[in-house]
């Protein structure tokens, strides 16, 4: 390559090259994207998280693609096939795939039908019939026949040359790159249903009989394609173009850019149509099923980016929702049978009392249950009131309500919170370390109250693929995946900032320049030496050098200590440019912090030296207005409708409070306290176009939504954001704004750019609107149209229920699109 990694990724970016090359010696130094981002201003010239994210991608793309193309490189000169076009070529390859194409002619492989047919001394024969086509194949084709070589006759030595040069054309790197670039932007990829499968497979109904092109395939349909494919329900073609295309007479496109490629012209001479035939030959016997394999690939691939990127927002927007605060919590983990689990927490998050009440069904000791939680509420001065949203959430929730309207005294907030990943932790190694002579049963409870005063703290202690905010995610990548999300982890917990004093190991180790080894250290002497009492005590900690220092030191706050700077995110390497501020306005560094007024005094300019740039000394002064300062919005929490506490109660036109649970790419779960959580699709979010759900709303968003449409016997309901929509009754979906769908039964055709057309359709893609499918089955109203038959906001879809998959699999089932078998919360 004549273009360094380094500029190659600046170009991609839009910066300079030596920004890149600063930003890449950091990385390869051992310093994180967090801390360069924040502290490397200067260094960087001012690259920011989402570039020095992007930037390390590339990074580790390029320089694999630079070390396969050694190793290309190495083993075509051992082959002695190495000259310099070859090298250039090779060397001028910009992507794996290039390079595997230009590869494939020198690739070791198995002996092939070419390779027999050359080793046979047929490949003259190739040869001169591509070149002389006036030559009769037949008669050319004597001359070379040679029982001892295993060409019998003519036609097998015709045989012979065939295979050499479909193996020709098949490897042929620049022409298999534009054939792959032909099929991308005019295949489709269709799906039939198994015979025999229909019942078993109901699941999947939307793809029964399903097409549609490859550029317009959304992530989610290609997963859910591929999981039919592996279940043994669905079969998957990869077609290079529409039907239409496919059946018009003669060769198709394909076989007459192989054709013209080599020269292959039907001018009624004698060896016209035996190369045609070989061209075509090529195609459906060679490079259609290589090409099959690499766009398969492709579809997996940019599903897979996408669905993590879903994933990733999403666990972000959770992981960053706003804290409750240091305030004593009461959390409760729902059930029938097996009782309401209690755990109070105090400010610090220390688990102070726990026990077990059955206020429902069968046992139905309500007055005993609401006698225990006031209790606990007085003994403990319980501000909060957790409760997990689970089995059971509103009978609970009910509880709750009644206990704060009997004792206003006690000045309770009840708050419903996710229990998504809850009983994953409650049986995790940690959790046993934490809360060692604690029931597995109650941790659950424990977590939930945790998780209402600090998301962040408490979520980081389970793994991120466990709080299930994404789709399909057992059907992607781990390596890829993992990748994603502990980047966002990390992001996020030092974009907050960590209390060193309070922090658990989990949380340590995701902190810039601290694995877990080292956080599991900085907790065992804060449990034997006590609290840091500055930042420069962490020197002490076994293991914790240097380098690891200078990445962690900024992103850890020590709270009333001996230095005030230590709960800032100043970094302990700036104090002097303090110090320095601190000299010139002739006050103290603690009445400096905070003081607005004086720092406005303060001119940037006048701080900045060879080591602090003005970046640097600008993000200090803002610091140090406003220190500490978290980036997480206020508090706030939702009001469930009372008298709304079932599906049953609900009715189309009902304007609710509700909080957002989830976001995929056709839309929001919305939990509106009824068990089953609302689908606000992505057509009734806004009166705009909105390409990305996301725009409009975040998971633990709080939203008013308008019921648009219940269906009771499958547990469905559709909302709208669009609080002026009308309501759409039973039978009327089919006939409502939007009908036709996104694209609907006009499989295969791209869609149209208006987003009212996207406003539901009887099936996602296609298919049945009984939303058997995949989860994926869009309904609107009881339309079962398959061009159409949703109402504007009726539309209905969802991922399918992965098993495992507990948040995912809870809210479809909330959301009654999936079967409980499939995949559900805990009893």
């Amino acid at each position: 390559m004549t273009t360094s990694i380094e500029g190659r990724i600046a170009e991609e970016l839009g910066v300079r090259e030596r920004q890149v090359k600063a930003a890449v010696e950091l990385l390869d130094g051992g310093s994180t994207v967090p801390f360069i981002a924040r502290y490397r201003k200067e260094a960087t010239e001012m690259l920011d998280d989402a570039q020095l994210r992007t930037l390390e991608e590339r990074l580790r793309y390029l320089r694999e693609l630079e070390d396969r193309r050694a190793a290309i490189l190495e083993s075509v000169r051992e082959q002695g096939k190495l000259d310099e076009s070859l090298e250039a070529r090779i060397r001028a390859a910009d992507t794996k795939a290039r390079l595997e194409d230009i590869y494939l002619p020198f690739k070791p492989k198995r002996r092939t039908k070419a390779q027999i047919a050359r080793e046979a001394g047929l490949a003259p024969l190739a040869d001169g019939l591509l070149g002389d086509p006036s030559v009769d194949p037949l008669v050319a084709a004597a001359a070379f026949v040679d029982p001892d070589k295993g060409v019998a006759d003519g036609a097998a030595a015709l045989d012979g040359a065939r295979a050499i040069l479909a193996e020709r054309f098949s490897e042929d790197a620049d022409l298999t790159g534009e054939l792959r670039e032909r099929m991308w932007s005019r295949g489709r990829l269709t799906a039939k249903v198994r015979e025999g499968k229909e019942e078993a497979g109901a699941k999947f109904a939307d793809y029964f009989d399903f097409a549609e092109p490859f550029t317009v395939l959304p992530s989610h349909r290609v997963l859910a394609m591929l999981r039919g494919e592996k279940e043994d329900v669905l079969d998957l073609v990869l077609e290079p173009e529409e039907p239409e295309a496919a059946e018009r007479p003669g060769p198709s496109a394909y076989e007459n850019m192989i054709a013209r490629r080599f020269g292959i012209n039907d001018r009624g001479r004698p060896g016209d149509k035996w190369l045609a035939d070989t061209a075509r030959w090529a195609w459906r016997t060679r490079i259609l099923v290589h090409l099959g394999i690499d766009l398969r690939s492709r579809l997996r691939t940019a599903a897979e980016d996408e669905a993590v990127r879903v994933f990733a927002s999403n666990l972000r927007d959770l992981l960053l929702a706003a804290p409750a605060g240091t305030r004593a919590t009461l959390g409760l983990d729902p059930g029938f049978r097996t009782g309401v689990k209690v755990a109070v927490v105090d400010a610090t998050g220390k688990v102070v009392a726990t026990d077990v009440i059955h206020p429902h069904v069968p046992a139905n000791r309500w007055d005993e249950s609401l006698a225990k939680l006031e209790r606990l509420a007085k003994a403990h001065s319980v501000d909060l009131i957790a409760i997990g949203n689970g089995t059971a959430s509103r009978e609970t929730d009910k509880l709750a309500g009644e206990l704060c309207e009997k004792h206003p005294e006690l000045k309770l907030t009840k708050v419903m919170v996710s229990e998504a990943g809850a009983s994953v932790y409650s049986a995790s190694a940690f959790a046993s370390q934490e809360l060692p002579d604690m029931d597995v049963s109650l941790r659950g409870a424990v977590s939930i109250a945790r998780r209402l005063q600090d998301p962040l703290a408490e979520l980081v202690k389970i793994d991120p693929k466990s709080i299930g905010v994404g789709q399909y995610q057992h059907d992607l990548s781990e390596v890829k995946l993992s990748r994603s999300l502990d980047t966002v982890v990390e992001d996020c917990v030092n974009g907050v900032g960590v209390d060193v004093n309070t922090a658990s190991a989990p949380l340590l180790s995701r902190v810039s320049g601290i694995g877990s080894g080292l956080a599991e250290n900085i907790v065992a002497h804060r449990d034997t030496h006590g609290p840091f009492r500055s930042r420069r005590a962490l020197k002490d900690v076994a293991r914790l050098g240097p380098k690891a220092y200078e990445q962690c030191a900024g992103f850890l706050r020590i709270r009333g200590g001996d230095d005030p700077l230590d709960s800032s995110s100043v970094h302990p390497e700036a104090y002097p440019v303090v110090r320095a501020m601190v000299k010139t306005t002739g006050s103290e560094v603690a009445s400096l912090i905070g003081n607005a007024g004086v720092l406005r005094t303060l001119r940037a300019d006048d701080f900045v030296n060879e080591k602090f740039g003005l970046p640097t000394v600008t993000d200090i002064l803002k610091e140090l207005e406003k220190p500490g300062r978290d980036p997480r919005p206020a508090f706030r929490t939702a009001t469930f409708k009372d008298g709304v506490e079932k599906i049953g109660d609900l009715a189309s036109g009902m304007v609710l409070e509700g909080v957002v649970t989830n976001v995929a790419a056709f839309g929001a779960f919305v939990d509106i306290g009824v068990h089953q959580d609302g689908l606000v699709h992505v057509s009734a979010m806004s009166r705009t176009f909105v390409k990305d759900p996301r725009d409009v709303v975040k998971p633990g968003d709080v939203v008013k939504v308008k019921v648009m449409d219940i269906d009771i016997p499958r547990k469905r309901i559709s909302l709208t954001l669009r609080l002026d929509d009308e309501a759409v009754s039973a039978g009327q979906a089919g006939q409502q704004p939007g009908e036709g769908g996104e694209r609907g039964a006009r499989a295969g055709r791209p869609p149209r750019p208006r987003q009212g057309e996207q406003g539901g359709r009887g099936a996602e893609g296609g298919g049945r609107g009984s939303g058997q499918s995949t989860g994926q089955g869009v309904r609107g109203g009881q339309g079962r149209d398959r061009r159409g038959g949703g109402g504007a906001g009726g539309a209905r879809q969802a991922p399918a229920a992965v098993p495992g998959n507990s948040a995912m699999a809870d809210a479809l089932r909330r959301a009654g699109l999936a079967d409980p078998k499939q995949g559900g919360r805990k009893p």
